[in-house]
């Protein structure tokens, strides 16, 4: 059992905050790192990357969007509930050292998976560049704690409700063409991660992605989570999340997360038609 202590709705609802009691957890991850968590006795098994960790506290933080009955069950747990199962850390920790100039972007639920790696980055020495997108304003989450640990600081908005009207894409270009960047660490929705790589492949630039295929045990055994990195399958669990965005099948990927969907909204319709 893991007890939430503190819950925030973020982004008009659709993105939760969840602060968990883990206090072995917390002393032992690392950024880039993840945990599975399920509701209950018959939930689903999530992995989710942790946004943070406070190891004085011992707790974590996982940040989560709504998305399927999995998650619906997620959304109505409060502070004082109980998740059914915890296990992690999982998964390798993201490298981190000082190689200069760095650009971290990201977009949605994957702000929060990039926030520890964005901080420990910044911690290293690294002078660090940080590009946020989201469909519009009243979507996007931890900007004040992005900036917290950035040196710059950009948003993009689809609408232009915010900063830059467009892609995050957009303003990784300039950048490219300003400054001579070391690395850039993209995390989020895979059209973003696929754009952002190609850009950076034409660059030259190293970059990382950290992927969300379907997983189960998150110990390397079912090979649910298996995705094409160059002419190798790996393993997201064990072998990463992490990996180099140009060598990434974005395009397998896809169409492997997309295998159940229908699957998945039956789920949902049943589970809410049983509510009711």
């Amino acid at each position: 059992m893991a007890k939430i202590v503190d819950r925030k709705e973020m982004a008009q609802g659709t993105i939760i905050l969840n602060e968990i009691e883990a206090p072995r957890i917390s002393r032992k991850a690392k950024p880039g790192q993840f945990v599975i968590l399920q509701a209950d006795e018959n939930g689903e098994r999530i992995p989710l990357t942790m946004a943070d960790t406070d190891p004085e506290k011992g707790t974590i933080t996982i940040i989560y969007m709504v998305v399927g009955k999995s998650t619906v069950k997620f959304k109505n747990l409060g502070v004082g509930d109980e998740y059914f199962a915890l296990i992690g850390p999982l998964g390798k920790p993201t490298h981190i050292e000082k190689l200069g100039k760095v650009v971290c972007v990201g977009g949605g639920t994957g702000i929060a998976v990039l926030h520890p790696i964005t901080r420990a980055l910044k911690a290293a020495g690294n002078d660090v560049t940080t590009i946020l997108g989201a469909r519009s304003y009243d979507l996007l989450i931890m900007e004040e704690q992005m900036s917290a640990v950035s040196d710059t600081l950009h948003i993009c908005t689809d609408d232009g409700s915010k900063g830059h009207h467009g892609f995050v894409t957009d303003v990784l270009k300039e950048t490219l063409e300003k400054d001579d960047i070391d690395l850039v660490v993209a995390i989020g929705p895979i059209p973003m991660m696929k754009f952002c790589s190609l850009i950076t492949k034409e660059k030259d630039v190293n970059t990382y992605v950290s992927l969300n295929p379907i997983m189960v045990d998150g110990t390397g055994m079912c090979g649910c989570c298996r995705v094409s990195v160059g002419d190798e399958t790996k393993f997201a669990c064990v072998d990463g999340p992490e990996f180099d965005g140009h060598k990434v099948d974005f395009d397998e990927l896809a169409k492997r997360l997309a295998s159940y969907l229908e699957d998945e909204k039956a789920s949902l319709d049943a589970y809410e038609n049983c509510k009711a």
